[in-house]
């Protein structure tokens, strides 16, 4: 009798540590099952700079709200992005500003058409005059006006083969030109369009 009952004490014994012991490995799977379903989007939101990336959700307050985080993942400071903006739509004037057409035209011209000069660029030889006139606006008097400007500002410099564009505020096509030379066979400050064929 005292060996049965032995006996029996034993299968019990494995028993309960053949349930521990995938007791213990059940939780051990969920556990890595669970990390992997937070970590493994979290690695895959830092592929792409400039995203703003969801915090897993925090747990609910007592009063049953649920808020909720995130982070911002670009490097550049506001400043520097609203800088980089300002210089691609050329708003302002940036590190492309050629500062003496720039001081050029301030001391020259103080009228309304002065005003509509918002940067004053020399790119490849072009002088381009960047204004907030509209895209329609090509052909104007303000943009010829501008245009001719350049021209003097260019042959003070003795530049013998002047070329100037002055471009419209900065809209879905870009900064389209207004008015143009385009070299020294070029007389006249409108822009012409081809006909189509």
């Amino acid at each position: 009798m005292a060996s049965g009952l032995a006996r029996s004490r034993g299968r019990r014994r494995k028993r309960r540590a053949r349930s521990h012991v995938v007791e213990v490995s059940l939780g051990v799977a969920a556990f890595a099952v669970g990390a992997v379903a937070i970590a493994w989007p979290l690695s895959r939101s830092g592929a792409e700079p400039g995203h703003v990336v969801a915090a897993p959700a925090p747990p609910a307050s007592p009063a049953g709200e649920l808020t909720v985080a995130s982070v911002d993942t670009d490097k550049k400071p506001a400043a520097k992005r609203d800088k980089k903006a300002a210089e691609q739509k050329a708003s302002g004037p940036s590190k492309y500003t050629d500062t003496k057409a720039e001081a050029y035209f301030r001391s020259r011209w103080s009228d309304k058409t002065a005003k509509r000069v918002k940067d004053i660029r020399t790119e490849g030889g072009y002088l381009r005059i960047y204004t907030n006139l509209p895209e329609n606006a090509d052909n104007s008097k303000t943009a010829i006006t501008l245009c001719k400007r350049g021209l003097e500002y260019l042959a003070e410099r003795g530049e013998s083969n002047p070329v100037v564009f002055v471009q419209s505020r900065f809209g879905e096509n870009g900064n389209p030109v207004l008015a143009n030379v385009l070299g020294p066979d070029d007389d006249d400050c409108r822009v012409t369009h081809p006909k189509p064929k």
